[in-house]
């Protein structure tokens, strides 16, 4: 995190909380916070990582991106 006043210190992770938010839990009723805690880690996991692309990572999902870096 850096000083107070800069607006890009936390984009990516408000990026990514609006986009849980919209795609998997809006609303959705969950009935137990582990019906919710499954929620959350299939949509980061399965389609978050693995198959949505993002402009900061040349278009290419994290997964990839982390993939190529490794290599």
């Amino acid at each position: 995190m850096s000083g107070k006043g800069n607006c890009y210190d936390n984009a990516c992770a408000e990026s990514f909380f609006h986009t849980l938010k919209v795609e998997a839990i809006h609303g959705e009723r969950f009935l137990t916070r582990d019906a919710m805690r499954l929620a959350v880690f299939e949509y980061i996991e399965v389609d978050y990582n693995r198959t949505r692309r993002h402009s900061a990572n040349g278009y290419v999902s994290p997964e990839a991106f982390e993939a190529k870096r490794v290599a």
